[in-house]
């Protein structure tokens, strides 16, 4: 209605805020503050149940801006000894995808939780898993095994669920396909630093800032480099390229010593990266 030439009070509506997902917040904060994300990936229920909870709960003190729990399984091809091992362990000590989500429950930390599988482990926990999760205390899920455009209707399930979707993007991916898989995707897209499985290496690739840049041009989401980054030097190498630096082998195999280990390997690459 319009009174005296002036819109009605009844009729006047103020935009809706955007409203940020954890991780997309927590990236928006460090960007803020100029500083780079901490990534760290465990596996859950490794090297025993009770004491994954603890690392858990260590990893966030220690500097981690977001945890990467993965789901054991069976039959992890894209992963190197280190975490196949650490999968082996868990399942030995009957670790199972309801099991990580209790796992996450009872952790209760205060950092975004993205949920690391492949897909069958998924698929086999039925249409509501995803809810599920949620309420566990998940915010993201990065599924190994499920590329872009291979099952459109799988991935609107995971789009529609509320988590972010993470997205893994390859060292020799195409321009072109590195826009589509980062359109398909959110949180942060992953860019695997080379080729191959996961686990720790020397030296980073002399290809890495260029493969960096191209992606930079390809998608507006934050960019986070993993796949063989083992020291805090490597990890503030990274770090000057990219908006995260994501660290797995390293930690599980400094777990397999001891959680005081892990941790304090997670304080030093913290510490490494603030420093870049």
């Amino acid at each position: 209605m319009i009174q005296n030439g002036t819109a009605s009070a009844s009729l006047i509506t103020s935009p809706k805020p955007v409203t940020l997902s954890p991780i997309s917040e927590r990236f928006a904060l460090l960007a803020a503050a100029g500083r780079r994300a901490l990534v760290c990936y465990m596996t859950a229920g490794h090297p025993d149940p009770e004491q994954s909870v603890l690392l858990l709960r260590g990893l966030e003190r220690a500097g981690a801006d977001i945890i990467e729990v993965g789901v054991p399984f069976s039959d992890p091809l894209a992963d190197g000894p280190v975490i196949q091992g650490s999968s082996q362990i868990a399942i030995e000590h009957g670790m199972t995808l309801e099991k990580t989500l209790a796992l996450i429950a009872e952790a209760n930390v205060s950092v975004p939780i993205v949920l690391f599988s492949y897909l069958n482990p998924i698929l086999a926990g039925g249409p509501d898993v995803l809810q599920r999760a949620k309420r566990a205390g998940v915010h993201g899920v990065l599924i190994t095994d499920l590329p872009v455009g291979a099952d459109p209707e799988r991935e609107a399930w995971f789009g529609a669920s509320g988590l972010d979707f993470v997205r893994l993007v390859a060292p020799t991916t195409p321009l072109a396909r590195m826009a589509e898989i980062s359109s398909h995707g959110g949180g942060f897209v992953y860019l695997i630093s080379r080729l191959g499985v996961t686990g720790e290496q020397d030296t980073l690739s002399d290809d890495l800032p260029a493969t960096v840049a191209r992606l930079r041009s390809a998608t507006n989401l934050p960019l986070c480099v993993g796949f063989g980054i083992s020291t805090p030097a490597q990890a503030a190498t990274v770090a000057r390229l990219g908006d995260g630096v994501i660290v797995g082998s390293a930690i599980v195999r400094a777990a397999e010593r001891s959680v005081d280990d892990a941790i304090a390997l997670t304080a030093s690459l913290r510490a490494a990266i603030d420093a870049a």
